[in-house]
């Protein structure tokens, strides 16, 4: 069998491009060629040791590649076409995926992983030469010609996951929504906001350049926590609470600020992954009678929800190629991974080109 070069996580703070076997399609499955992929605040948990995974594994969650084997089974696509897999790869045939919740699919194993997650978590992941696909016939979708890697790169995961905050939020026409946290996710949060139609966007976050990013994906106002009372300001602006409010860090601080900002009978949409203790203060609650409504989202996957996406790039209703602010080769991932990790030079999100 051929080898590929591909990163491997060894232990914490641990992880280099190692020459391994290159993956062979089996039944249901195919291998593409990575052409472009990225690095996820996720894959910054797990080189940290905040997220456990078994050393030997290849990281990384975004894949956009052309396919170059098909498996048994897999039908409608042909080797060569270009394609677009989303961070969660439903089989389309459990108990979770025929019940309409694909980002919880259980891929017929046990539920010891938290949702559908597999690529750089329970199997290989994207940042090589070339991926394994599990379920390709639901988890390959096709890109269109007019549509270039760099347009779709970040539907697989950050535009997916900040959209759904959105969705899961229930925003409407004419609502106000806060997003705390205008890293990729909460920009993602904040474009969706708009894509849905909310009339009033305040973006929260304590960097200049993110703020500024916020505000040229759709933010209406910008709040600098660093010098602002965010809380008091967005009720004042909403004239007493905010309608939605987005969650898109994982901390205890903002986490607990977006339930301040909220108006009685208001949602908040929580998307951050958060570690340690997180609590729910008394008041900020309501002590339970203010009719608010607490909603987690899973990054939606599977084919029909990346052609949906890919749709919406293509004809220019989002154009997320703003936050891709910086280019590596992935044999130089591990300047990519420190640039990233330690938010340097005004960085985003970065492209990896294998």
């Amino acid at each position: 069998m051929s080898k590929m070069r591909a990163n491997v996580y060894f232990g914490v703070n641990d992880f280099r491009i190692q020459e391994v076997e290159k993956p062979r399609a089996g039944v249901g499955e195919a291998v593409i060629r990575i052409t472009l992929t990225t690095i996820c605040g996720t894959d910054l948990h797990i080189v940290r040791g905040e997220y456990p995974v078994k050393p030997g594994l290849i990281i990384g969650h975004e894949p956009v590649g052309v396919i170059e084997e098909l498996g048994l089974g897999v039908t409608g696509y042909e080797v060569g076409e270009r394609v677009l897999v989303g961070a969660i790869t439903p089989c389309g045939q459990c108990y979770a995926c025929l019940s309409g919740q694909l980002s919880q699919c259980g891929h017929g194993d046990s539920y010891e992983a938290i949702g559908g997650w597999r690529f750089g978590n329970t199997i290989n992941g994207a940042q090589a030469d070339y991926l394994l696909v599990p379920n390709a016939q639901a988890n390959l979708a096709k890109i269109p010609n007019d549509v270039t890697d760099e347009q779709v790169l970040l539907l697989a995961d950050i535009a997916s996951t900040g959209f759904s905050g959105a969705e899961s939020g229930h925003v409407r026409m004419g609502d106000s929504v806060a997003v705390f946290a205008q890293g990729p996710i909460g920009l993602c949060a904040t474009a969706g906001a708009r894509l849905m139609g909310a009339s009033l966007i305040i973006g929260v976050d304590g960097d200049d350049n993110r703020l500024a990013m916020s505000s040229k994906m759709g933010a209406d106002v910008v709040l600098d926590y660093r010098t602002q009372d965010v809380v008091a300001e967005i009720k004042k602006l909403t004239n007493g609470g905010a309608d939605v409010s987005i969650e898109a860090l994982g901390t205890q601080q903002t986490f607990e600020n977006a339930l301040r900002c909220l108006r009685p009978g208001g949602i908040l949409s929580s998307l951050g992954v958060y570690s340690g203790k997180l609590q729910v203060p008394y008041d900020a609650f309501a002590a339970g009678l203010g009719d608010i409504k607490i909603v987690t989202t899973l990054c939606p996957g599977g084919k029909e929800r990346m052609r949906r996406l890919i749709e919406t790039v293509k004809h220019g209703r989002v154009d997320l190629t703003h936050l891709i602010t910086h280019s590596f080769s992935l044999d130089k991932i591990g300047e990519a991974y420190a640039l990233f990790g330690e938010r340097r030079d005004g960085v985003i999100k970065v492209a990896i080109r294998p």
